[in-house]
C-alpha cells in the first residue's frame, strides 16, 4: 500500500487533514451552499407564480368568528385557538389542562363537530363557525345540557367540565335521543380525573329538547 494513500493508517499526519477528511468537505459545504441558493431562487418564482406568501413568524392579522361574533384579532401562526381565545379576547371558560389533545378540557365546536382547541391554529380555524362554552348560555338561562349538569352534580373541580359540556351539546344536537352506549362514545375523548363520569353520563342522558346552536 503507498505510503501517501489516504486509507493508510500514517496518511495525512505531516499536514494534519487526511484527503478524505478534505473532500468529505468541500462536498457537504458544495451541497449546502447549492441548496442555499437554489432555494433563494426558487422563493421569488414560486411567489411570482401564485405560490402563497410566507406568513411569520411575527404575528399577523386574522378574524374569527365565535359564538356568532366576529372577532378580531392579531396572533403568531403558532397560536393556537384556545391561547388566541383565552389570551386575547378574554374567553377563559374552556380549559387548557394536558395541553396536548388527550383530556378534552379545550373542547369546542368548529362546524358541528368537536375539536380539541389546545391542538388547533387560530389562523386556520379562520371563515369556520366557532362556539365555545361562553355561547351557550342565554343570559341567565343555562343551555339544557348546563342545567344537566348542575342539577346531577357533574361538575365536581370543573376544569373538565366545559369540554365535557360541548362534548354533550355535539352529541345531542346529532343526536336528540343518544342510548347510553352512543353517550359514552361520543363522550370518549374527554377525561375527568375527579372520576365523575356516572354523574356525566346521567346529565347527558337526562337532556330533553336541545337545538342545534
Amino acid at each position: 500500500m503507498a505510503p501517501n494513500d489516504d486509507r493508510h493508517p500514517d496518511a495525512g499526519e505531516r499536514s494534519g487533514v487526511s484527503r478524505r477528511a478534505f473532500l468529505k468537505t468541500v462536498g457537504v459545504s458544495g451541497v449546502a451552499a447549492s441548496v442555499v441558493d437554489g432555494l433563494a431562487e426558487a422563493l421569488p418564482h414560486a411567489q411570482g407564480a401564485g405560490g402563497p406568501p410566507p406568513i411569520g413568524p411575527g404575528a399577523v392579522p386574522i378574524t374569527l368568528k365565535v359564538n356568532g361574533r366576529a372577532i378580531s384579532l392579531r396572533v403568531e401562526p403558532r397560536t393556537t385557538l384556545l391561547d388566541a381565545l383565552r389570551n386575547q379576547a378574554g374567553q377563559t371558560g374552556n380549559k387548557r389542562v394536558c395541553d396536548r389533545g388527550t383530556c378534552g378540557a379545550c373542547t369546542m365546536i368548529i362546524d358541528g363537530r368537536t375539536h380539541y382547541a389546545c391542538s388547533t391554529l387560530a389562523i386556520e380555524a379562520q371563515g369556520r363557525e366557532i362556539r365555545s362554552i361562553e355561547g351557550l348560555a342565554q343570559g341567565t338561562v343555562l343551555h339544557p345540557v348546563q342545567q344537566a349538569f348542575a342539577e346531577a352534580d357533574g361538575s365536581m373541580c370543573g376544569f373538565c367540565t366545559p369540554g365535557f359540556v360541548m362534548s354533550a351539546v355535539a352529541l345531542l344536537e346529532r343526536n336528540p335521543h343518544p342510548t347510553p352506549e352512543e353517550a359514552r362514545k361520543a363522550l370518549d375523548g374527554n377525561i375527568c380525573r375527579c372520576g365523575t363520569y356516572v354523574k356525566v353520563l346521567e346529565a347527558t342522558l337526562k337532556v330533553k329538547g336541545v337545538s342545534r346552536g
